[in-house]
């Protein structure tokens, strides 16, 4: 897993109000299993709703569903807001999970920042192979003039061979 960039600008990050139930489960250092519900989901963090607040600065494992799979990511808890509803920020979270979180907010630029080396790359490679290769007409004339040359030395051949039997006959 890699560390989520701490984003540290007055700029609001984009974040997901999630409709409905979005069942989260808490791994806490101790090995306990808390269920929640994901409310809010952000690129850096998000609000969760649980039966009773995690402790302040605890290190937890995140898992959560989205539309395109599973995410696993290591949060750190923050304040409670009230006793049901607590902010966390990721503090780890491997590419994928971080595309995944960036599909279901809609940001667009989290896209362009994990997928943009793949791309130059295909993008290289494909205009790699549209380049006119010009060795290629040469070459189709060169073997297109080698065998005009054969068939005209096997029709000269075959001339002569003819020729010299018509004489043998004494045509």
């Amino acid at each position: 897993m890699s560390s989520s960039p701490q984003i540290r600008t007055s700029i609001r990050v984009p974040r997901a109000h999630l409709e409905g139930n979005h069942p989260t489960v808490l791994r806490l250092p101790n090995g306990q299993n808390v269920g929640g519900n994901l409310q809010v989901i952000s690129l850096t963090g998000g609000l969760v709703s649980l039966p009773k607040p995690v402790v302040e600065g605890s290190q937890v494992k995140m898992i959560f569903l989205t539309g395109t799979g599973a995410v696993l990511g290591g949060a750190e808890m923050l304040p409670p807001v009230n006793a049901g509803q607590q902010p966390f920020r990721f503090v780890a979270l491997a590419p994928d999970d971080h595309r995944r979180i960036g599909a279901l907010v809609g940001k667009e630029s989290i896209r362009k920042e994990f997928e943009q080396p793949w791309m130059e790359k295909l993008r290289a490679a494909s205009a790699k192979q549209e380049e006119p290769r010009r060795w290629r007409p040469l070459l189709a004339a060169a073997v297109g003039a080698l065998m005009i040359s054969l068939a005209a030395a096997a029709y000269l051949l075959h001339f002569r061979v003819h020729i010299g039997l018509l004489k043998q006959i004494g045509f």
